[in-house]
Protein backbone atom coordinates (compact mmCIF):
# COMPACT_ATOMS: atom_id res chain seq x y z
CA UNK A 1 0.00 0.00 0.00
CA UNK A 2 2.62 2.27 0.92
CA UNK A 3 4.79 1.20 -2.16
CA UNK A 4 1.31 2.48 -4.25
CA UNK A 5 0.93 5.70 -2.71
CA UNK A 6 4.57 6.56 -3.29
CA UNK A 7 3.99 5.83 -6.97
CA UNK A 8 1.68 7.54 -7.24
CA UNK A 9 2.63 10.65 -5.68
CA UNK A 10 5.81 10.28 -7.81
CA UNK A 11 3.26 10.22 -10.85
CA UNK A 12 2.03 13.37 -9.79
CA UNK A 13 4.99 14.99 -9.25
CA UNK A 14 6.11 13.94 -12.36
CA UNK A 15 2.77 15.51 -14.58
CA UNK A 16 3.19 18.41 -12.56
CA UNK A 17 7.26 19.15 -13.12
CA UNK A 18 6.05 18.45 -16.94
CA UNK A 19 3.66 20.83 -16.88
CA UNK A 20 5.26 23.63 -15.32
CA UNK A 21 8.25 23.15 -17.45
CA UNK A 22 6.14 23.61 -20.76
CA UNK A 23 4.24 26.54 -19.35
CA UNK A 24 7.36 28.18 -18.75
CA UNK A 25 8.55 27.32 -22.44
CA UNK A 26 5.30 28.64 -23.83
CA UNK A 27 5.40 31.77 -25.63
CA UNK A 28 3.11 34.53 -26.13
CA UNK A 29 3.94 37.16 -28.91
CA UNK A 30 1.69 40.02 -27.36
CA UNK A 31 3.94 42.31 -25.36
CA UNK A 32 1.50 43.23 -23.33
CA UNK A 33 0.48 40.21 -22.01
CA UNK A 34 3.58 38.24 -22.21
CA UNK A 35 4.23 37.29 -18.60
CA UNK A 36 2.60 34.16 -17.19
CA UNK A 37 0.77 32.20 -19.13
CA UNK A 38 -1.27 29.00 -18.38
CA UNK A 39 -3.02 26.72 -21.15
CA UNK A 40 -2.20 24.89 -24.24
CA UNK A 41 0.58 24.98 -26.03
CA UNK A 42 1.99 23.91 -29.60
CA UNK A 43 6.37 24.06 -31.05
CA UNK A 44 6.75 26.45 -27.80
CA UNK A 45 4.24 28.96 -28.40
CA UNK A 46 0.66 29.34 -26.60
CA UNK A 47 -1.50 27.50 -28.95
CA UNK A 48 -5.42 26.86 -28.16
CA UNK A 49 -7.37 27.66 -24.91
CA UNK A 50 -5.52 29.50 -22.79
CA UNK A 51 -4.47 32.77 -19.90
CA UNK A 52 -2.13 35.27 -20.43
CA UNK A 53 -1.08 37.85 -17.77
CA UNK A 54 1.01 40.66 -18.01
CA UNK A 55 0.69 44.10 -17.91
CA UNK A 56 -3.05 43.36 -19.37
CA UNK A 57 -4.83 39.66 -19.24
CA UNK A 58 -6.52 37.77 -21.86
CA UNK A 59 -8.59 34.24 -21.91
CA UNK A 60 -9.39 32.60 -24.89
CA UNK A 61 -7.98 30.86 -27.88
CA UNK A 62 -4.86 31.73 -29.04
CA UNK A 63 -2.79 30.62 -32.57
CA UNK A 64 1.08 30.44 -32.99
CA UNK A 65 1.23 33.00 -29.65
CA UNK A 66 -1.58 35.37 -30.67
CA UNK A 67 -4.86 35.97 -29.22
CA UNK A 68 -6.72 34.70 -32.44
CA UNK A 69 -9.96 33.52 -32.18
CA UNK A 70 -12.91 34.47 -29.09
CA UNK A 71 -11.82 35.22 -25.59
CA UNK A 72 -11.62 38.40 -23.19
CA UNK A 73 -8.89 41.08 -22.82
CA UNK A 74 -8.63 43.16 -19.80
CA UNK A 75 -6.38 46.25 -19.89
CA UNK A 76 -4.52 47.27 -16.60
CA UNK A 77 -6.85 50.34 -16.43
CA UNK A 78 -9.93 48.37 -16.51
CA UNK A 79 -11.06 48.06 -19.89
CA UNK A 80 -13.07 44.59 -21.54
CA UNK A 81 -12.98 43.91 -25.06
CA UNK A 82 -14.59 40.27 -25.15
CA UNK A 83 -15.43 39.19 -28.55
CA UNK A 84 -13.59 37.67 -31.62
CA UNK A 85 -9.52 38.16 -32.29
CA UNK A 86 -7.23 37.54 -35.47
CA UNK A 87 -3.44 37.72 -35.65
CA UNK A 88 -3.27 39.70 -31.79
CA UNK A 89 -5.91 42.05 -33.32
CA UNK A 90 -9.35 42.50 -32.54
CA UNK A 91 -11.06 41.32 -35.75
CA UNK A 92 -14.50 40.60 -36.36
CA UNK A 93 -17.83 41.17 -33.96
CA UNK A 94 -17.11 42.26 -29.70
CA UNK A 95 -18.41 44.20 -27.01
CA UNK A 96 -15.98 46.87 -25.37
CA UNK A 97 -16.71 47.84 -22.12
CA UNK A 98 -15.30 51.10 -20.56
CA UNK A 99 -15.86 54.29 -18.31
CA UNK A 100 -16.45 57.72 -19.69
CA UNK A 101 -17.55 60.56 -17.77
CA UNK A 102 -17.31 58.32 -14.50
CA UNK A 103 -20.77 56.17 -16.17
CA UNK A 104 -20.15 52.89 -17.47
CA UNK A 105 -20.42 53.16 -21.14
CA UNK A 106 -20.56 49.92 -23.68
CA UNK A 107 -19.69 49.47 -27.39
CA UNK A 108 -20.62 46.71 -29.57
CA UNK A 109 -20.12 45.98 -32.92
CA UNK A 110 -17.53 45.05 -36.21
CA UNK A 111 -14.00 45.78 -35.12
CA UNK A 112 -10.64 45.92 -37.82
CA UNK A 113 -7.48 45.34 -36.47
CA UNK A 114 -8.06 46.87 -33.02
CA UNK A 115 -10.71 49.73 -35.00
CA UNK A 116 -14.48 49.91 -34.37
CA UNK A 117 -15.68 50.36 -37.42
CA UNK A 118 -19.66 50.80 -36.31
CA UNK A 119 -22.64 48.56 -35.63
CA UNK A 120 -22.98 45.02 -36.89
CA UNK A 121 -25.04 45.36 -39.79
CA UNK A 122 -28.59 44.22 -40.12
CA UNK A 123 -28.77 41.65 -42.94
CA UNK A 124 -31.68 41.92 -45.39
CA UNK A 125 -35.19 41.30 -44.12
CA UNK A 126 -37.64 38.95 -46.13
CA UNK A 127 -41.49 41.18 -45.89
CA UNK A 128 -43.28 38.65 -47.92
CA UNK A 129 -42.18 35.48 -50.03
CA UNK A 130 -44.56 33.37 -52.49
CA UNK A 131 -43.59 30.87 -54.79
CA UNK A 132 -39.93 31.85 -54.34
CA UNK A 133 -37.75 28.51 -53.82
CA UNK A 134 -34.49 30.50 -52.51
CA UNK A 135 -32.98 34.14 -52.42
CA UNK A 136 -28.97 35.30 -51.90
CA UNK A 137 -28.15 38.39 -51.04
CA UNK A 138 -25.21 39.99 -51.77
CA UNK A 139 -23.06 43.71 -50.98
CA UNK A 140 -20.73 43.98 -53.79
CA UNK A 141 -19.04 47.09 -52.29
CA UNK A 142 -20.25 50.82 -51.02
CA UNK A 143 -19.06 52.68 -54.17
CA UNK A 144 -22.60 53.70 -54.52
CA UNK A 145 -26.13 52.83 -53.92
CA UNK A 146 -27.65 50.78 -55.86
CA UNK A 147 -30.03 47.33 -56.04
CA UNK A 148 -29.63 45.18 -59.06
CA UNK A 149 -32.02 41.98 -59.26
CA UNK A 150 -31.29 38.40 -61.02
CA UNK A 151 -33.72 36.13 -62.17
CA UNK A 152 -32.95 32.11 -62.00
CA UNK A 153 -34.61 28.68 -62.57
CA UNK A 154 -32.67 25.17 -63.24
CA UNK A 155 -29.75 26.59 -62.67
CA UNK A 156 -29.68 29.42 -65.59
CA UNK A 157 -31.34 33.02 -65.91
CA UNK A 158 -34.82 32.67 -65.95
CA UNK A 159 -36.23 34.17 -69.28
CA UNK A 160 -39.94 33.01 -68.57
CA UNK A 161 -40.28 36.20 -66.63
CA UNK A 162 -43.93 37.81 -67.55
CA UNK A 163 -45.99 40.82 -65.90
CA UNK A 164 -43.06 41.90 -64.13
CA UNK A 165 -44.01 44.84 -61.62
CA UNK A 166 -41.47 46.56 -58.98
CA UNK A 167 -41.92 48.66 -56.60
CA UNK A 168 -39.84 50.66 -53.99
CA UNK A 169 -39.75 52.98 -51.40
CA UNK A 170 -36.89 55.33 -52.92
CA UNK A 171 -34.46 55.13 -55.91
CA UNK A 172 -35.00 55.46 -59.84
CA UNK A 173 -35.12 52.03 -62.23
CA UNK A 174 -32.20 50.82 -64.05
CA UNK A 175 -30.81 47.62 -65.67
CA UNK A 176 -27.59 46.54 -66.45
CA UNK A 177 -27.22 43.52 -68.97
CA UNK A 178 -30.28 40.96 -67.82
CA UNK A 179 -30.69 42.46 -63.94
CA UNK A 180 -32.52 45.21 -63.17
CA UNK A 181 -33.30 46.96 -60.08
CA UNK A 182 -33.05 50.61 -58.77
CA UNK A 183 -30.43 53.36 -58.46
CA UNK A 184 -29.49 56.33 -56.56
CA UNK A 185 -31.19 54.50 -53.57
CA UNK A 186 -31.69 56.07 -49.68
CA UNK A 187 -31.81 53.31 -47.31
CA UNK A 188 -33.42 51.42 -45.50
CA UNK A 189 -35.00 50.50 -48.65
CA UNK A 190 -37.86 48.10 -49.40
CA UNK A 191 -39.01 46.54 -52.73
CA UNK A 192 -41.45 44.63 -53.73
CA UNK A 193 -41.70 42.03 -57.47
CA UNK A 194 -44.74 40.83 -58.48
CA UNK A 195 -44.17 38.63 -61.65
CA UNK A 196 -45.59 35.05 -63.38
CA UNK A 197 -43.53 32.52 -64.60
CA UNK A 198 -43.19 28.65 -65.60
CA UNK A 199 -42.66 26.16 -63.18
CA UNK A 200 -39.39 24.10 -63.55
CA UNK A 201 -41.38 21.84 -65.32
CA UNK A 202 -42.84 24.23 -67.66
CA UNK A 203 -46.31 22.63 -67.36
CA UNK A 204 -47.98 25.79 -65.35
CA UNK A 205 -46.65 29.31 -64.67
CA UNK A 206 -47.27 29.93 -61.04
CA UNK A 207 -47.58 33.91 -59.21
CA UNK A 208 -44.23 35.52 -57.24
CA UNK A 209 -44.50 37.66 -54.70
CA UNK A 210 -40.67 38.62 -53.39
CA UNK A 211 -40.74 41.57 -51.12
CA UNK A 212 -37.56 42.63 -48.71
CA UNK A 213 -35.74 45.14 -46.88
CA UNK A 214 -32.28 46.09 -46.88
CA UNK A 215 -30.84 48.67 -44.28
CA UNK A 216 -27.04 48.66 -45.54
CA UNK A 217 -25.75 50.99 -47.74
CA UNK A 218 -24.01 49.54 -50.94
CA UNK A 219 -24.26 48.06 -54.31
CA UNK A 220 -25.96 45.12 -53.37
CA UNK A 221 -27.00 42.19 -56.01
CA UNK A 222 -29.87 40.00 -55.09
CA UNK A 223 -30.34 36.24 -56.74
CA UNK A 224 -34.11 35.15 -57.08
CA UNK A 225 -34.51 32.09 -57.54
CA UNK A 226 -37.89 29.98 -58.56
Amino acid sequence: MKNLLKLTLLLMFSLASVYLFSQNYCKVLKPEIAGNYLGKCKNGLAHGKGKAVGKDTYEGQFNKGLPDGKGTYTWSTGEVYKGEWKDGFQEGEGQYKFKKNGNDTTISGIWIKDVYTGPRPVKPRIKNSLGVDRYNFMRMSDIKNRILIDFYQNGARNTGIQNLMMTTTSGYETSVGQSVGYDGVTFPVTIKLNYTTWNKLRTSQNYIIFEFEITEPGDWKVEVYN
